[in-house]
């Protein structure tokens, strides 16, 4: 699929939704398009894949477009979802509800499209839409990117003239404000990890309230914009010169939402890159996810990466989730003369093949044309699905993804690609949380870790031209076998020289998020009791073949 026209990115909107128009439930205010469950109930699930779509679709619409019958059942869906004589009413938000996460495109459609949705209610049903969507102000919500849920649904009932509560959205952009750690970089509430919630929430929401309140509140939408193109000169370090993006962290299963950032640049009129570097972006990542086999059999969005996998998934993936997504189509709000329609899709500019990201603990690589990031010390507290496999590894590619265990007995099916494993009785002990963590000046990235109670390790990986080189110092209580593991990959190519002994895993299938099927090269090293001193080269490859891997 070729992108450039504004007609080629709604036909490819109009493509993604258009296997969903036989989901919807027989009142329109729900959707099952899926028999997976999530941490929530079913009925909030059909609430879910209901409004994500309006991720697309208020943008389509405010940008002049029309999709029937979708125009007909959102309006349908609308009025019977918030009745509560109605069979499908949603019901009352209560503290915590996944509903204040999945009433936000809805509040988008009000804020975008309110011809579509609003105008046409009549005066009763108004007054029950409005009124049920401001009682989201009285519950309370994650203390994290949750807080701007309730300022976008403030927004959409501003945008149509209903009450709505400004001294609660003065209060939550402030608890908002508390988050930011400088140069453009949020946390996520009160935790160490810097993943794709920095883009796809804290700044797509805050540039999507810059935009609609640019003349209201022009302090904040400076303060948005302003630090969304301080961002923006990091981020774009997270992508690969093929449209593929880094693969790390939690909710990839949102898939090109990584470049939803891009698309509410350009939507809120900032440029911190040209509106042809942008563009660019976001065209080479939406065909390299039309590419990949991400749909079923019935063109329904999978939960998954590149390919279904309910092995990486999180436990709030239900079966709409993944329909998160379309936040990517947000530039279709745009007006059919707008620059980016007509401006020609650039590459990307010239990068360093080094930078450092103090505030994400993340030093960033640029080699061969793709991304790899060195991290340490992120960690979600609260400890959502195979943490330690998307946030603590040593190295997170563009090219390879990476990999998430069957089981911790045996290596196969454990698949610690980018880990210094320890084998006792069978068993696979990993780096989780660090103890301590920094990046030196060179650009190593050190850390202290126990991957159990009778093992510590001093890790400093360093990078190079090539690749980077890890050391470790390890104090072990007892005798065990070490793997320090290289990219999981779709070939067996490469080769193992050192001291160690150099050692092929053939992963279970489906453990990687990048390819169902893969080997991880590895060095075996003989831990004796006391101190021991380790040292691994990994160079990347010059083409798709695995990294070259060496230890001693």
């Amino acid at each position: 699929m070729k992108l450039d026209s504004k007609r080629d990115f709604q036909n490819c909107l109009e493509n993604i939704l258009r296997p969903l128009e036989s989901c919807y439930t027989s009142g329109k205010a729900g959707m099952k398009c899926g028999s997976t469950a999530a941490t929530y109930s079913e009925e909030i699930a059909r609430f879910e894949a209901f409004t994500r779509p309006l991720w697309g679709l208020a943008p389509l619409w405010g940008g002049g477009g029309n999709m029937s019958p979708f125009d007909e059942y959102y309006l349908e869906g609308l009025i019977n979802g918030t009745n509560p004589e109605h069979e499908e009413y949603w019901g009352l938000f209560a503290d915590f509800d996944q509903k204040i996460v999945d009433v936000t495109p809805i509040a988008l459609a009000l804020i975008l499209a309110p011809e579509k949705v609003w105008k046409p209610l009549s005066e009763t049903q108004k007054k029950q839409v409005s009124d049920w969507l401001y009682s989201v102000n009285t519950v309370r919500c994650c203390n994290n990117n949750w807080h701007f849920f309730s300022v976008l649904v403030n927004l959409g009932l501003k945008n149509v003239g209903e009450k709505y509560d400004k001294e609660h959205m003065k209060a939550t952009l402030a608890k908002i404000d508390s988050f930011y750690l400088g140069n453009g970089w949020y946390s996520d509430g009160a935790t160490q990890q810097r993943d794709y919630y920095i883009a796809f929430a804290m700044h797509f929401y805050g540039l999507i309230y810059a935009k609609v309140m640019e003349l209201d509140d022009e302090e904040n939408s400076r303060i948005f914009k302003e630090r969304a193109e301080l961002f923006a000169k990091d981020f774009i370090y997270w992508f690969d010169e093929d449209g593929s993006a880094l693969a790390f962290g939690r909710s990839l299963t949102y898939r090109f939402a990584q470049c939803c950032f891009w698309s509410a640049c350009v939507y809120a009129g900032i440029e911190p890159f040209s509106i042809g570097v942008m563009k660019g972006i976001i065209v080479r990542h939406l065909e390299y996810w039309m590419e990949k086999p991400i749909f079923d059999n019935g063109g329904v969005l999978t939960i998954g990466y590149t390919y279904p996998n309910m092995t990486m998934a999180e436990d709030y993936n239900a079966f709409g989730s993944p329909y998160w997504c379309l936040k990517a189509f947000l530039f279709l709000a745009l007006d059919d003369e707008h620059a980016f329609f007509k401006t020609e899709a650039l590459p990307l500019p010239a990068l360093d093949e080094m930078h450092v990201i103090k505030e994400a603990n993340m030093v960033l690589q640029r080699i061969n044309g793709y991304v790899v990031a060195i991290t340490a010390g992120q960690w979600a507290s609260w400890r959502p699905m195979h943490t330690a496999e998307k946030y603590s590894k040593f190295a997170y590619s563009s090219r390879y993804g990476f990999s998430v265990p069957r089981s911790y007995y045996g290596l196969h099916a454990a698949a610690t690609d980018s880990m210094l494993t320890f084998v006792k009785d069978g068993y696979c002990y990993v780096r989780r949380e660090c103890e301590t963590f920094h990046i030196l000046e060179d650009g190593t990235v050190h850390s202290v870790w126990m991957p159990c109670s009778e093992i510590k390790v001093e890790s400093y990986v360093t990078p190079t031209k090539k690749g980077h080189v890890r050391k470790h110092v390890i104090y072990s209580e007892e005798v065990c076998e070490a793997y320090d593991c290289a990219f999981a990959t779709a070939d067996n190519k490469g080769t193992i020289s050192g001291n160690g002994e150099a050692i092929e895993i053939k992963s279970c299938p489906n453990t990687n998020i990048v390819n169902n099927q893969t080997y991880i090269k590895a060095m075996k090293y003989y831990i004796t009791k006391g101190r021991n001193e380790i040292e691994t080269i990994v160079e990347y490859p010059c083409d798709d073949s695995r990294p070259l891997f060496y230890g001693h």
